[in-house]
């Protein structure tokens, strides 16, 4: 027998050495002392030194049947450029060529709202011609796997993480990455699959997944392919299988339910201010009862594997270490779960939703009562092309525009008295600073809202003066080539009208001018240059700038980015600009607008260019390699 000494709870890791060590000594017991038979570790894949668990658990894995028995575990998809082929789903309008795409993202059992989508156009041509090309030659299956289980139903989870193992509902439609494995079934029975996600989140069997990735690497927190394939998992009865699934569907639905106050959410209806109103939204009550679930799923899988009730002390034990490792690593790490999302302000978020409904993107009648709540889709249903509290295809909107609102005084597309009109439709109290909050606060929130998985994704857009003191807000939705043409012409022209004419009355007042309205006359001439510098740079950049959706935020507003004044954003898209300058990203349609000729030339040697610009016939099939001859030569006699 070996003594072993599990010290990671303490805070003062010598003393307790000492003290245990002396216990050691005399022959006493400590529960932080174990002594365990080398060969006993043999159980376990990988032979780790797992020795704080019971022979019972160890023996688990020659007791049961791995994963892979009866279910098929497997990885997806590498793109090798993110940028390109990934998009968030808000960004995309109408496309064919894009699919809800599962990449890990943060902890999150059970249910997840996976927002990103990725290029699969023409079953993926251009990510393999890409691959290809990136590797100098070879076969695009080495980072694009298992294409005849994309669009199945099935789960998913983080592979890396600083969190536990969250395995979650991965609906039919999706394409799943190597970041995001996935978990099938035969037959792609929803009760089997969800039966088997809340197996799979047991702490039972997060502990006996614990145990392969031994104490020195259960920090880094990987969650691999052939990790899962290969721990073990009891045979299920009928009455097993049906009460596993059912507490499953309910915790799908009840953290689903907690996301309906989420703007990026497929499943958002109403902000947190307003949900209420809806009911079912108690979150106190909810995470008490997905508390309870898990705690059901967890006695159900003790009994199916026969755990004791000392594993399941080390269970609990198990947790905490590795929770405080999990702490430790994280400053190293690159984990896959970069999107926990800070809690949102509740009067931040109600006039968020109050700037959607005025652009038309959200249906403020769910807040009135004039909607119904549409119906609560299933868990492996695939995802929608609009969330439940978007305005649904062909309703009337709020308000009806060009993709352009305004902040200015009197305007009928004033975007601040919209919002008024909103909060007042819905019988909400108007707040006093609401223009205030629309030019000082609420760019910046809404692009940390709308930034996920790297990517940064602002649909409303502040086009401003130097000042700020006159802003058009354009919708990217309904962003075209005419937008601009939009904004010189119906926006900008007529309040230079209007600035022109009250300076000439001022002017005309010559030495009559009192002391107010000399200040008045200098802050309008200072207005009108402005206004005028605004509508010079928007009429430079005009005539060329042809969007389209298909690129993503980023690439369509980098064109503008003298005309966005939120620093950080502006740094973004300048930079941004200078790499499209470059060629870093010929395969953009706006590359193709600004810069034909060197697409064109690119597309003769990069098929993924080519496929991505329709222009498949100027590629030129570079010439067969000679393969080397094999063997040894023979020698001369």
């Amino acid at each position: 027998m070996t003594a072993f000494l599990r010290l990671l709870a303490e805070d003062d890791k010598a003393a307790a050495l000492q003290q245990v060590c002396a216990r050691l000594r005399r022959g006493e017991t400590d529960a932080r002392l174990f002594e365990v038979a080398p060969e006993a570790f043999d159980a376990v894949p990988g032979k780790p030194f797992a020795y704080w668990v019971s022979d019972a658990v160890r023996n688990s894995f020659m007791k049961f049947p791995a994963v892979e028995k009866n279910t098929l575990v497997t990885s997806g998809t590498g793109t090798l450029d993110d940028f390109r082929f990934l998009r968030c789903w808000w960004e995309i309008k109408g496309s064919e060529r894009w699919f809800p795409f599962a990449k890990g993202g943060a902890f999150s059992p059970t249910y997840y709202d996976h927002h990103l989508l990725v290029n699969w156009t023409v079953d993926g041509s251009e990510m393999k011609a890409w691959i290809i090309f990136r590797y100098g030659g070879g076969h695009w299956a080495r980072n694009i796997r298992s294409t005849e289980h994309y669009f199945r139903p099935g789960l998913t989870w983080p592979r890396r993480t600083t969190s536990g193992l969250s395995m979650r509902v991965m609906p039919a439609g999706c394409i799943f990455a190597d970041k995001g494995p996935a978990a099938f079934v035969a037959g792609d029975d929803p009760g089997e699959l969800l039966a088997l996600c809340a197996l799979l989140n047991s702490s039972a069997f997060g502990l006996l997944v614990s145990l392969q990735t031994a104490a020195a690497d259960a920090a880094a927190r990987s969650y691999e392919v052939g990790l899962i394939q290969q721990t073990p998992v009891p045979n299920l009865t009928a009455e097993n299988q049906t009460r596993l699934a059912t507490l499953a569907r309910r915790a799908w639905s009840l953290k689903r339910t907690l996301d309906t106050i989420e703007e990026t959410s497929h499943a958002f209806l109403l902000p947190a201010a307003l949900r209420a109103r809806l009911g079912d939204f108690n979150p106190p009550a909810i995470e008490a009862e997905l508390a309870h679930i898990q705690a059901e799923i967890d006695a159900i899988a003790f009994d199916l594997y026969g755990f004791s009730e000392s594993d399941r002390a080390a269970v609990l034990a198990a947790q905490g270490a590795a929770a405080e490792e999990a702490g430790q690593a994280e400053a190293d790490d690159e984990p896959d779960d970069e999107d926990i999302a800070a809690p949102i302000d509740l009067s931040d978020g109600l006039l968020s939703w109050a700037v959607g409904v005025a652009f038309g993107r959200f249906d403020w009648r769910l807040a009135t009562g004039e909607r119904e709540v549409p119906p609560e889709p299933e868990p492996f249903d695939p995802l929608p092309a609009k969330s439940p509290g978007m305005l649904p295809d062909g309703a009337e909107p709020f308000h009806a525009h060009a993709g352009i609102l305004v902040d200015d005084p009197g305007h009928p597309h004033d975007l601040p008295r919209l919002i008024e009109e909103v909060l007042t439709r819905v019988d909400v109290a108007v707040p006093d600073e609401a223009r205030r909050w629309l030019r000082r606060d609420f760019f910046a929130f809404h692009l940390r809202q709308y930034s996920k998985s790297r990517r940064k994704a602002p649909i409303y857009w502040p086009l401003a003066t130097a000042s700020g003191s006159y802003t058009l807000w354009v919708y990217y939705p309904s962003l075209t080539s005419q937008t601009l043409y939009t904004a010189i012409n119906d926006f900008v022209e007529p309040k230079l009208k209007q600035v022109d004419a009250d300076v000439t009355a001022l002017r005309n007042k010559g030495a009559n001018r009192t002391r107010d309205e000399e200040k008045q006359f200098e802050a309008l001439q200072a207005f009108e240059l402005e206004l005028i510098e605004l509508r010079d740079t928007l009429l430079e950049i005009a005539p060329t700038y042809k969007p389209h959706h298909d690129d993503g935020v980023q690439i369509s507003a980098a064109p503008l980015w003298p005309l966005f004044r939120h620093k950080p954003w502006q740094k973004v898209l300048k930079e941004t600009w200078k790499k499209l300058e470059k060629g870093d990203y010929d395969w953009a349609h706006l590359a193709m607008n600004y810069w034909p000729e060197r697409v064109h030339e690119k597309c003769k040697t990069d098929k993924s260019l080519a496929i991505a610009h329709g222009l498949e016939h100027l590629y030129i099939e570079p010439a067969a390699k000679p393969k080397k001859a094999r063997g040894r030569k023979a020698k001369d006699d």
